[in-house]
C-alpha cells in the first residue's frame, strides 16, 4: 500500500491531489459564526467541559464525505456538539430545541 492510501481522510498535508490547488494566502475575515463557534470552545475549555484534543478527535471522527462538505468552523460545531452529548453536558432533545427543530 503506497503512502497516501494509508492517510486518514483528514489528513491532507501534502496530499497530491491537493498540491495542485492554488492556496487563498490573502487575509480573510472571520464570520459572526466562526466568532461565536471559537467563543464557545474557549468558553468550554474554561470551564473544563472540553479540551482542544477532543475538539481535535471529534472533527477527525466525522466521516469523510461530510468532513469535505463542511466548512472549517462547522466541523468545529459538529465536533463541539458531539463531545456534549456523549459527556451528557446535553442531550439531544437539548440540541435540537436549541437549533430549533432542525
Amino acid at each position: 500500500m503506497d503512502k497516501e492510501a494509508k492517510r486518514a481522510h483528514h489528513d491532507l498535508g501534502g496530499a497530491s491531489k491537493f498540491m495542485c490547488e492554488p492556496v487563498d494566502t490573502k487575509p480573510h475575515g472571520l464570520t459572526d459564526f466562526d466568532r461565536e463557534v471559537d467563543a464557545l470552545r474557549q468558553m468550554l475549555a474554561a470551564k473544563k467541559l472540553m479540551s482542544v484534543d477532543e475538539l481535535r478527535r471529534g472533527i477527525e471522527a466525522i466521516p469523510e464525505a461530510e468532513y469535505h462538505r463542511l466548512s472549517y468552523y462547522q466541523r468545529w460545531i459538529r465536533s463541539i456538539a458531539d463531545n456534549l452529548l456523549r459527556s451528557r453536558v446535553i442531550t439531544q432533545e437539548e440540541l435540537q430545541t436549541a437549533m430549533g427543530g432542525l
